[in-house]
C-alpha cells in the first residue's frame, strides 16, 4: 500500500518563519538591493546581465535549503520550471497588448501553492527568461526584483493565513500588489534609468504618468487570477500533496 509522504515538522507553522524564509527575506531586503545599487552607481547599468544572474543565484540559496535534509527530486524542479515557462508563454501570447500580461497572476499562484521562495524564483526567472524575447536591458533586474517580491509576499501571507486561496482574496491582493509593488518599483526604476537627479517633482510626475499603465496591468492581473487561480491551484495542490513536494 502506498503511503502518503511525510511532511517536515513545523512545515505549516503559521506563527514563525522558517530559516530559509528568513534567509530569503535578508537576500530580498539587503543583498539584492545592494547589488542593484552597485550596478547603477559603479557599473552604470551596463552589466545588467551579471546583476540578473546574481539575483537568480542569490534566490537559489534559500530555495535549495529545503533539500538540506533530503535529496532534491526532479519533479519538484520541473514544476517550478514549468510555471516559469507558462508565465513566459503568457507574456509572449499577449505581446500585442501592453501591460495586459498574466505574469504577476502566475507568480502569485506559485507563491500561494508552494512557498515564498518558489514564488520569488518563478517571478524572477520569468522576467529574466522572457526578456530574451522582449529585450534585455537595465530594466531586467528591476522586473526580476519586482515580480520576485510579489511571489515572496504571496507565499508568506498565505502561510500566515492572511491570504486565502480563494478567487476573491487573490484578485483583491493581485490588484493591490500590482500597484504597490510592481508599479511603485518599475516607475521608480524608469526614473533612475533616465535621470541622475531625482526630485520630488520628478517622482510625482513619473508616478502620475504611470497610472494608466499600472491600472491596465492591475486589471489584467485580476482577470488572469479570476480565470486561472482555481483550476491551477487545484491541480498544483494535488501534485504537491501526492508527491510531498516543496512546501
Amino acid at each position: 500500500m502506498q503511503t502518503k509522504p511525510q511532511l517536515n515538522k513545523g512545515m505549516y507553522d503559521k506563527k514563525t518563519l522558517d530559516k530559509r524564509t528568513i534567509v530569503c527575506l535578508i537576500i530580498i531586503s539587503i543583498l539584492i538591493p545592494l547589488t542593484m545599487w552597485i550596478g547603477i552607481t559603479y557599473l552604470d547599468d551596463r552589466k545588467y546581465y551579471y546583476i540578473s544572474l546574481l539575483i537568480i543565484v542569490y534566490i537559489l540559496v534559500p530555495f535549495f535549503m529545503v533539500f538540506e535534509n533530503r535529496q532534491p527530486q526532479a519533479r519538484e524542479l520541473i514544476v517550478i520550471a514549468c510555471l516559469s515557462s507558462i508565465s513566459v508563454l503568457g507574456r509572449s501570447i499577449f505581446f500585442m497588448l501592453p501591460a495586459f500580461k498574466p505574469m504577476i497572476a502566475i507568480t502569485i499562484i506559485s507563491g500561494v501553492t508552494f512557498d515564498a521562495e518558489s514564488g520569488f524564483l518563478v517571478g524572477a526567472t520569468s522576467a529574466f527568461t522572457s526578456n530574451f524575447f522582449f529585450g534585455q536591458g537595465p530594466w531586467t533586474p528591476w522586473q526580476m526584483f519586482s515580480l520576485g517580491i510579489i511571489g515572496f509576499i504571496a507565499g508568506v501571507l498565505q502561510r500566515k493565513g492572511i491570504l486565502k486561496k480563494n478567487k476573491i482574496s487573490l484578485c483583491i491582493f493581485g490588484f493591490i500588489i500590482t500597484y504597490l509593488v510592481y508599479g511603485f518599483l518599475m516607475n521608480f526604476a524608469s526614473l533612475v534609468m533616465v535621470s541622475n537627479r531625482i526630485t520630488k517633482a520628478s517622482l510625482i510626475s513619473v508616478y502620475i504618468s504611470g497610472v494608466p499603465y499600472d491600472t491596465v496591468h492591475a486589471v489584467a492581473t485580476v482577470f488572469f487570477l479570476y480565470v486561472l487561480s482555481n483550476p491551477m491551484i487545484r491541480k498544483l495542490d494535488r501534485i504537491r500533496l501526492k508527491y510531498g513536494m516543496i512546501r
